[in-house]
């Protein structure tokens, strides 16, 4: 099955402007559509981040891969490392910058779904099988301000209710973080819940951590992650006040070192998606033994077989995987599910974001979420199509609102004139 055409899309899908250590959300978040169509005429979907970098560099790459076979993984990826090059760091903010494993994980995915479509079986199925049917996921909670993104930017919809108009609601201290959480769990039964911090003063974002554990109790486990924009003290701090409180403390300092460091005098699983982010990063992780839980991305691991590898090594040297979250459409997140469900250890839920979005360019709505899960879809592949007049409205959207690539210090700044990243806040 030769590859005869690569369409890409880029799209914008509203945001609410929800806080992190890098910033503000800007009123949409960017994403980039594959679809990959063959010569017998199965198409194969994927999606990605969206950033002009990496979506200059698939469409230069694009030409070069018609007649390709999709079983091909090996000749597609070295034709990905010709093209683009070698990939540079992570980088310091929250999210992935690299280019290479965004595009890389791109063209796995729809090659999976085509081959998944033309021999009828799942994406799981091809990851090694399907171990659980139904994958947990956890709510995340954001300290955020009013809006829901999009066309309402900053404003609220009186009208709303429910989790709609707890999605439009400010939430800048512990009574509106314990609001939104309640609203979240009502409507989709999460059954675990993360908080996002490293923005607000740590003593805040603690005590509405600690609000969290009282009003749900010890069966409803929470996650914090400051995404590593505390010292050293103030982590070892903060920790020890979480202690007892918290599933996993993730990513509270920057770098193996010094989470190695706080791991040996806090009785707590340390995660991360930040200090070690490639296979590369792991023999020095295991040296200094910096974390107990990776929260992989199939996204920034290089794609879904990928991460599979990664469940192995993880297996082999006593670490757990989970996975981390970002704003994505139905085809990202169900995706993350195939994943999810061919892993053959699942110890944490897996965060999302999917519940932020209310844009969706896939067939039938969002993917549902109940009693914090979702279930794997039983159609061939990825088992989701597009809609095209969805996908069409995104990107006039994309074309419309001026983003080329996130910049959350720059959204931040609209709101705090003179606002700057740091990598090292509290």
């Amino acid at each position: 099955m030769k590859l005869e055409s690569l369409r890409i899309t880029p799209i914008a899908l509203g945001d609410p402007p929800l806080l992190n250590a890098g910033g503000l959300h800007a009123p949409y978040a960017l994403r980039i559509v594959l679809e990959l169509e063959t010569e017998v005429g199965v198409v194969g979907l994927s999606e990605i981040p969206g950033d002009s970098a990496v979506l200059a560099g698939l469409e230069r790459v694009a030409p070069s891969m018609r007649g390709m076979s999709v079983y091909d993984q090996h000749a597609l990826h070295e034709l990905l490392r010709a093209t683009l090059g070698s990939d540079g760091a992570r980088g310091d903010m929250p999210w992935d910058q690299r280019s290479l494993v965004h595009a890389e994980s791109a063209l796995e995915v729809a090659c999976l779904d085509a081959i998944g479509k033309r021999h009828d079986c799942r994406v799981a199925d091809l990851l090694g099988g399907v171990v659980r049917e139904r994958v947990p996921y956890a709510g995340y909670l954001f300290f955020k301000h009013a809006g829901a993104g999009g066309p309402l930017g900053f404003g609220e919809d009186p009208a709303a209710e429910g989790w709609a108009r707890a999605r439009q609601a400010a939430a800048l201290d512990v009574d509106g973080l314990v609001r939104q959480a309640r609203a979240m769990i009502d409507a989709h039964g999460f059954a675990s819940l993360k908080v996002k911090a490293g923005i607000l003063e740590p003593d805040l974002e603690v005590r509405a951590t600690l609000a969290l554990r009282e009003t749900f109790g010890a069966e409803v486990p929470i996650r914090i992650d400051p995404n590593a924009a505390w010292s050293y003290a103030t982590a070892l701090r903060e920790g020890q006040r979480l202690r007892g409180a918290i599933e996993y403390y993730e990513d509270p300092v920057r770098g193996q070192s010094e989470m190695a460091r706080l791991r040996r005098e806090l009785a707590i699983p340390l995660a991360t998606n930040m200090c070690t982010t490639s296979f590369d990063e792991l023999p020095s992780s295991i040296r200094l033994g910096s974390e107990d839980v990776l929260l992989a991305d199939h996204h920034f691991w290089g794609g879904l077989r990928a991460s599979m590898e990664l469940a192995r090594l993880c297996d082999t040297f006593g670490r757990e995987l989970s996975m981390h979250s970002n704003s994505h459409a139905g085809i990202s997140f169900a995706a993350m599910t195939h994943l999810g469900a061919a892993l053959p250890k699942l110890r944490y839920a897996l965060d999302t974001h999917y519940v932020w979005q209310s844009d969706e360019i896939i067939a039938g709505g969002k993917l549902r979420i109940d009693g914090g899960s979702v279930t794997l879809p039983d159609g061939p592949g990825l088992g989701v199509t597009l809609d095209r007049a969805a996908l069409d409205a995104a990107h006039r959207r994309y074309r419309e609102c001026g983003l080329v690539r996130r910049n959350d210090e720059v959204e931040m700044q609209k709101v705090e004139p003179g606002w700057r990243f740091s990598k090292t806040r509290y």
